[in-house]
């Protein structure tokens, strides 16, 4: 017998149009009972319950918005409040999938200066998903929004970066989650192919956690170098991460040293070639003025040689 009473409230509350308050209708309480929620959800009312509120004024700047993490499939309920201090009579409430129009399965009800909508509905598979928002028009349109989406994973955002013969863990997971299935995929320039750990003793997959996925990589060359993405499967959808992995030969750390040692012996011998030039040039230099003086000194010997006394031959007397 106790379900007859939700039975006859059951249309009231799926009214599409919020009664009028200048009708006199008294306003139902903004959250359902437990006996009218499972009348709503039907089939679905052993799925476990999800439930999000967002809260707006009338001089709310800018939409609200909720990140809503869902894995399995759920009964959820959304409610919207929206305070005012003008005639709430006037506000016109609407709900939205995306861009589409929802017209049943919402309630709205006043308590004072709030005005409360609740949208109820059950989420089973991946196209239900998405965002769910609540419009409340009045002199300008206010909204809030609830994105539901598979957990993210969170791998590494900076490339990782490894040596050649060395051996190294990526590590890919997701807080608070349990995936259906983990898969590692390899892709390099040319192809994205998944990695078969069955048939390569390269590779290792395992995880400490259901929530999260390590890939060891073991003997890394330079072809193990590229993007290696960590795909989970929900039963509400897909979710991926992407690591990069760099692989470098141990000479590629000597090359700043190589170089700039190279410069310095450029350097060097640019400097040792000025001055053996220099001293080249010097001696030169010096060589020519010796010979100068050399000659100075010749000619000045011949000189006083050509300019001394002469004396004349004296001639015996005759007898």
């Amino acid at each position: 017998m106790h379900t007859l009473p939700g039975l006859l409230l059951l249309p009231c509350l799926l009214a599409i149009v919020r009664p009028s308050l200048a009708d006199g209708h008294p306003p139902v309480s903004p959250f359902m009972s437990p006996l009218v929620r499972e009348e709503m959800l039907g089939k679905y009312s052993n799925l476990s319950l999800e439930s999000h509120n967002i809260s707006l004024t009338e001089h709310s700047g800018v939409p609200v918005e909720k990140n809503i993490a869902l894995q399995r499939p759920s009964n959820i309920e959304l409610t919207c409040q929206f305070r005012t201090f003008g005639d709430l009579n006037s506000v016109n409430v609407t709900w939205k999938k995306g861009d589409e129009l929802l017209e049943t399965n919402y309630l709205i009800n006043v308590t004072g200066s709030i005005l409360y909508t609740q949208y109820v509905f059950t989420i089973t598979n991946s196209k239900q998903m998405g965002s769910y928002s609540c419009f409340f028009q009045e002199e300008k349109e206010q909204r809030g929004t609830f994105n539901f989406k598979v957990p993210e994973l969170h791998g590494k955002n900076k490339p990782l970066i490894t040596y050649v013969g060395d051996s190294t863990v990526l590590i890919c997971k997701c807080q608070d989650c349990f995936p259906l299935n983990w898969t590692w995929y390899f892709s390099n320039e040319s192809a994205e192919v998944p990695l078969d750990v069955q048939r390569n003793d390269k590779y290792v997959i395992n995880g400490a956690n259901v929530n999260e996925t390590r890939l060891k990589i073991m003997h890394l060359s330079e072809e193990d170098q590229g993007s290696y993405r960590c795909h989970a499967i929900f039963h509400l959808g897909e979710s991926e991460s992407h690591i990069e992995l760099v692989v470098l030969s141990y000479l590629v750390p000597l090359k700043p040293f190589l170089a700039i040692a190279a410069e310095v012996v450029f350097l060097v011998a640019i400097i040792l070639l000025c001055e053996m030039y220099t001293q080249r040039k010097k001696n030169r230099a010096n060589g020519k003025e010796f010979e100068q003086i050399e000659q100075l000194k010749s000619d000045d010997s011949n000189d006083i040689e050509n300019n001394g006394p002469r004396h004349r031959k004296k001639e015996p007397v005759g007898q």
